[in-house]
Formats: C-alpha cells, structure tokens, sequence
C-alpha cells in the first residue's frame, strides 16, 4: 500500500514527525535543508532577461535528490512541511521543479510547533505554494548576490583577496563604527554629589537624601569647590520635609521572546553568540529525546511576533494559577505590542507544553540546552503573571537655600517577580519612612561629596547589535545572527570579552564603500529594502519593478567607484626575508596584516606580525610578542618559539602582565572570562595560584 510522503528541512526534525505519524501511513524525510541554489562559480543571474535566476542542483546533494525522487514516485500524495517562513517557502518551491510537482497543488503544510496537534492539524489544513513569499525570497536572494559579485571583486582589486560586501552585514559594520567613532570624540564633564543621612530622631530609622536644588533650580556642582560650599552649607542647615508623597508603581513583566529578544537575553544571562543562540533553539525546536522518542521542546524560533495563541494562553494561565495560585493571575491575558515593521507570521517562542518542567527533564538535555529551555520557559510563564507592585515613597526636605530628594520604594506584592525574582533585573529596595510635611529632621551624618564624570556611549555586544539591527528595521529574525557570523568570520570585526570591535581591515573596507556607496551602506537603505520585500510577500509590489529600481541605482554606483578608486597599496616594512634577502611587505588577509616577501611567485615567503610585549619568557627569557591565529585570535608566545631552529614551547591565550605571583614569583597572565571579567592566574598551571585546565595555543592555530 502507497503511503504519503512528509518533506521537511532537517533528518532530527524528520525523526520526530516520524514518532508522532503512523509508519504504515507515512514515510517522513529530510531534504537537508536547500536542494538547489545559485551557481558559486557566477553571478547566476542573468540581469538582461529580467533578473532571471540560474538555479542549479546543490553539488554533493545529487544521492539525496535521487532518492527522494525514487521515494516521490512510489507515494500517494506528497506534502512539503518545510520552516514556515520565507526561506522555507523558498525550499518547497524548489522541492516542487526536483520532483515535478504543480506549486499550484495543495501540497504545501505548515505547523508552528513540533507536536501531535499541530501536525495532525497541518495535514489537514494543505495548501499550494505561497509564490509572493517564494518572489520575495528571491528578490533578496538576488539583491544579495548582485552586491556580493560585483561589489566583493571590487575589495578584491583594491584591497585584497578574499574580502566580501553586503547589504546588511556592510550596515552593521557600519553601525558599530559609528559608535566607535561617538565613544572616541566623547569628552566626559566632571559632576558631584552630595547625600546625607538624616532621621527623625535617635529612635527612627536613618535614611538617605541627595542635594538636588539651589535656590529652586537644579543643583549643578561642577567642581570639588562647588562641592565644599554646599558641604559647609549643608552641615548648618534646619532640615524640614517640605513635600511627601507616597504611591504605588506597578512594573509589568516582559512579553515573551521573539528571536531578537531571545538572543539578546542569551547573550546576557548565557554569554551564548546569536549563533550559538539559535543552534540550540533549532535542536529545542526540531526535537530532543526525553527517552520515548524525539519530542519538539519549543515553537518555531524565527519570529518577531509576541502573541501566544488561545490555546497556549490557557494552558500557562492554568499553570499560574495551580502553582502560585488565583492572586498571581491577571484577570484576563496579557497582551504585548509587537515592533512597528513586524511580520506576525508566528507565535511568540514558547515550550509546546508548559508542563514539562525544566528540572524535570533537565537530565535529558545538554547543559546548552537545558539553560536556553529555562530561559524560555521562564519568560513565557512570566509574561502572564501579573504586574508586580511597588509602594514608593518620596520626601522634599528644605535645607536653608539647598532641597534635598529622598525616595524609596519597597516590594508590596511580587507578581511575575515570584517566578523570575532573580534574573527580573531588580532595582533595590530602599526604605524611606513616610513623614508629614513640617517634620523636622536630624542630621546624622554628612556623607563626603563624589566625583563622577559622564560616560561615553557603551560598545555594541551582540546584544545591543541585534537590538539596534531589529529597532531600524534592518534584516530579520533569520538574518541577525549569520550578519554578526559574517562580519567576525571576514575579520572585519573582532570580540574583546563581549565587545564587538572593528579592525583595522574592517575600518578600511568600510571608508572605501561609505566614500563610493553612501546610499546602499545606510540604515535607511537597508530599512527600505526590507519593507519592500514585506510589500513582496503581500502582493502589494512586483519583483521585477524592485529588482530593475536597485539595479539601475546600483550600476551607476559601480560604474564611478571603479574608475576612482586606487588600489591601497602595501606599505614595506624593516624585515628583511630570510629567504632571499628583500624587504618584506605588509600585507592584509582576512585575519589581520602579514608579512610577505614582495619577490612573489619566485619567492613565497611570509610570515606573521609579531608585537613586542616588554615581557620576559619564563623558559628562556626571551621577548614575549603579541599574534593573532589563523581565525584572528590574539594569542602571546616566546620569540623564540619555532624562530632560527629555537624551539622554545612558551605560548598563551592570556596576557602576560608586570605582577609576579605571590606563591611562587613567576608571572601573571591576565584571563578575560566570557562574561568581560578579568582574572590574574600564574602562568605556571601547577602553582595554586595556576589557572585550572588552563587551554594552551598549538602554532598558533
């Protein structure tokens, strides 16, 4: 008998709609995500017949095609179940042209979730393929291509090899640029503040007051100066309350992740990359054993939506009330606003089932994924919960010509902060006492004025990236994170602790393309392209039309640039090749500056940059120096390390410093954490001030 045959992206994915379906009525297989794609060898895109794409069989997927044809022959009906967005859209579309199927058909199925319901719920709800979405894939798949083939050449000729553009990573680059450029023309100002600590009498709680008013305006001390006046003024001034007022704030929980927020969130509480963050939400997504098979941990992770659906509502709102009880539930469910230029295609990240515990099934998951899966579910229930309430209470004392603010607030009523108390973010509480107008105070102690000084703009980490990528409308939930692999990977951005910085290749590549291409590496731009690729997907503009307006922009950009830029050329260092003599060269890879012997092809010659440290090698006293690794990692070995037949083996990940360990007089290293903390270890493993399980460098790869 003939079974119906399930295509879907991924073989996990596969396995688990392979447990929920009967095996005598459906086989289920994994097309291993894209079966066709674009040429690598050319453009692919044949710009004067109308933007017509090439598409050709992905090499080493042609086993794959074949027996999924074979399977496809031998079924009854087929259905497509692959990612319900554009991309996946994209993949049944090509499924359809390998298998000779009728995109018109009613072959197309989508589920949100991974569970019997949602499946069973799919398959009887078919439809044909989404050609709108399928356009707008396309349109950006070949806007993307014309950038990459024509403007990548381009770095290639006039910097060096290997170097790429694109529409959103060159954006990003951008964007951290920017900022980079803000913290270094930021000039801090210099302020003070002055507090005291005042109370009733000697039998009332004792609390804190700052100095905001002089004279009825706002208190500016610029200086220490500034600072002693008020101090003097401040220890023989009558203190009376002039105001208080006493209310209650409520602080309403967060709405539950989207993928923006979900890898912001893992890169702060997680450390995780945007990468790291959706590896793992893929394996939660597609299916973990929980020891009766594969089973779907939590909905689709490619969403910018904040809505539950009904269903799911119910479900956490019965949790809530069973485990905290009736005061800790809304009277009806939350709702959240989702961001301006969101698609709402899809619920918000959720656990299919609320039920499953994380420690209840934390034994059958990674440490990874069972910190991702509390991360989620915490949210999730959270998001229902009600708001929590503050009592806050605020005091205007008069102190001769000066006013002081007191204000405090303290938790009346937890609501969500009882599920998500910890990791909520909480401001301190601050106990201010409630006293009436006219009552005068004591002065207990005058606290010694601080000096503070305003602070630059902070780096962009992963985090603030990808919310400032999502804010400005540029790219989409799927994007974020190979944007920010990209731009690492081609070595134009580099990460110190949790600090995305640019290189010096990165500011190069950037300078060129601003100069030439002002207009395309723009946030507006990119925005713009964006939208127009929505309206796509909508129906409510043509490919062809969007397609033909970029290129004839585009073309005129790359006509220009061409004939005037010159090629950056190599600045000629004092090392001389130890192979033939010659002055070598600096040049620029992926992963930083080189030296290389300008004889090239006769002489091949090259050779890494070393950075002198001042610090001496603790097995042969020779310099230690700064290089980077073949992935442009910064890493400290002995000069003496491979150099001239010496085979000293010092080398380390951690900066060597000017300390000497207390235990045993040898050097320090600095280590810097994931999280941006630094710690001093010996750099001898073995002393008790060594750093454990300590990661050593082999060559420098």
């Amino acid at each position: 008998m003939a079974k119906d045959l399930i295509i879907v992206e991924s073989p996990t994915k596969a396995k688990t709609i392979g447990k929920i379906l009967s095996t005598s009525k459906y086989t289920v297989c994994a097309s291993m995500g894209h079966l066709r794609d674009l040429p690598k060898s050319t453009i692919g895109v044949d710009i004067d017949n109308d933007f017509e794409p090439k598409y050709i069989n992905i090499r080493g997927k042609g086993d794959l095609i074949k027996t999924l044809k074979t399977q496809a022959k031998k079924s009854k009906k087929i259905y497509l179940a692959t990612d319900p967005d554009r991309e996946g859209e994209a993949i049944s579309w090509h499924l359809t042209h390998i298998l000779g199927l009728d995109p018109k058909e009613k072959c197309r199925i989508e589920f949100h979730e991974i569970t019997a319901d949602a499946v069973k719920k799919a398959l009887k709800q078919p439809h044909s393929i989404d050609l709108d979405k399928v356009d707008a894939q396309q349109t950006r798949r070949i806007i993307d291509r014309i950038i990459g083939y024509k403007l990548s050449p381009l770095l290639w000729r006039k910097i060096c090899n290997g170097l790429s553009a694109g529409r959103v990573q060159s954006v990003a680059l951008k964007i951290i640029a920017d900022r980079e450029k803000e913290i270094a023309a930021f000039v801090p100002e210099e302020y003070w503040t002055l507090n005291v600590k005042l109370r009733e009498n000697s039998k009332c709680p004792i609390f804190e007051a700052e100095a905001v008013k002089y004279k009825g305006k706002k208190l500016k001390l610029n200086n220490d100066k500034d600072a002693h006046i008020a101090e003097d003024a401040l220890k023989k001034a009558e203190y009376i309350v002039s105001a208080a007022t006493q209310s209650e704030r409520k602080r309403r929980p967060m709405p539950p992740f989207t993928t923006s927020t979900l890898q912001q969130e893992a890169n702060k509480k997680l450390g995780f990359s945007a990468k790291k963050t959706m590896m793992v939400a893929q394996q939660l997504y597609e299916g973990v054993s929980l020891g009766k098979g594969q089973t779907g941990l939590i909905t689709y992770m490619r969403t910018d939506s904040v809505r539950f659906a009904d269903s799911a509502c119910s479900e956490i709102r019965n949790h809530i009330e069973k485990e905290y009880g009736k005061e800790y539930l809304p009277g009806r469910p939350n709702v959240f606003s989702s961001q301006k230029n969101s698609q709402d295609a899809h619920e918000a990240i959720r656990p299919t089932s609320i039920a499953r515990l994380p420690k209840d099934i934390a034994a059958h998951l990674s440490p990874d994924q069972r910190k991702l899966y509390s991360l989620i579910w915490e949210r999730a229930v959270a998001s229902q919960m009600r708001d929590a309430v503050y009592v806050v209470t605020s005091l205007d004392i008069d102190a001769g010509d000066y006013q002081l603010r007191a204000s405090g607030s303290t938790l009346k009523f937890p609501g969500f902060m009882k599920l998500a108390g910890k990791d909520a973010e909480d401001e301190k509480e601050k106990m201010v006492p409630y006293l009436a107008a006219g009552t005068k105070l004591q002065l207990h102690k005058l606290l010694p004025a601080k000096q503070h000084f305003t602070e630059p703009p902070a780096p962009f980490t992963e985090a603030t990236l990808v919310k400032v990528l999502e804010e400005e409308g540029i790219g989409r939930p799927s994007t974020y994170a190979p944007t920010i692999q990209t731009i690492l990977a081609r070595g134009y951005v580099r990460r110190e602790a949790k600090k995305l910085v640019t290189t010096e290749l990165g500011r190069l590549v950037l300078e060129m393309l601003t100069e030439h291409f002002k207009k395309l590496i723009n946030e507006k731009f990119s925005a713009q392209m964006e939208t127009e690729l929505d309206e796509i997907a909508e129906h409510k503009t043509d490919k062809s039309y969007i397609l033909h307006k970029f290129w004839d922009e585009f073309y005129e950009w790359l006509k220009k640039a061409d004939t005037k830029i010159i090629k950056v050329p190599p600045k000629i260092s004092k090392v001389h090749c130890d192979k033939c003599g010659e002055l070598m060269v600096i040049k620029r890879g992926r992963n930083g500056e080189f030296l290389a012997c300008p004889g090239f092809p006769k002489c091949h010659n090259i050779k890494p940059i070393s950075k002198g440290t001042g610090f001496r090698c603790p097995e042969c006293n020779g310099e230690i120096v700064e290089r980077k690794s073949k992935k442009g990692k910064t890493f400290y070995i002995c000069e003496n390390n491979g150099e001239n037949g010496k085979t000293c083996s010092f080398i380390s990940y951690d900066r060597p410093t000017d300390k000497k360990c207390p235990e045993c007089g040898k050097l320090m290293v600095e280590h810097i954490e994931r999280t941006g903390r630094k710690r001093l270890y010996c750099i001898d493993q073995n002393c008790p001030k060594g750093r454990p399980e300590k990661k050593a460098v082999k060559n420098g790869k």
